[in-house]
This record gives structure tokens, C-alpha cells and sequence, in this order.
């Protein structure tokens, strides 16, 4: 079982919060484009796939 030492787990998001540093418009707009691509490829892929057991399905009647 492993201990949990308060004041050391304290000290290490202080530090964590010390080194963090806020990104620059341009770094955050290049993170938004990759998760709104990746978005749009999951949405895709998932409605070929639905799209494609759909037609599937109409010609089973």
C-alpha cells in the first residue's frame, strides 16, 4: 500500500504550478485546430460506419 505524504503531494503541485506557464495565442489555436480535427475524423469514421450498417440493414428486408 502506498503512503501518502500530504505535505510533500502539497509541495509538488506548487512546483508543478510554478513551472506551468500559460500558452500564447498561436500555441492555443494550433491545439484547437488538432482537437477539432480530431473531432471531425471521429464523427467521420462513425458515420460511415453507422451510415454503412444502415444500408446494410435496408437490403436484409
Amino acid at each position: 500500500m502506498v503512503k501518502v505524504n500530504p505535505k510533500q503531494m502539497l509541495k509538488d503541485m506548487v512546483n508543478t504550478m510554478k513551472l506551468a506557464k500559460k500558452s500564447d495565442k498561436e500555441d492555443y489555436m494550433e491545439h484547437l485546430r488538432l482537437v477539432i480535427l480530431g473531432m471531425a475524423t471521429l464523427g467521420a469514421i462513425g458515420f460511415i460506419i453507422q451510415f454503412t450498417f444502415a444500408v446494410i440493414n435496408l437490403g436484409h428486408r
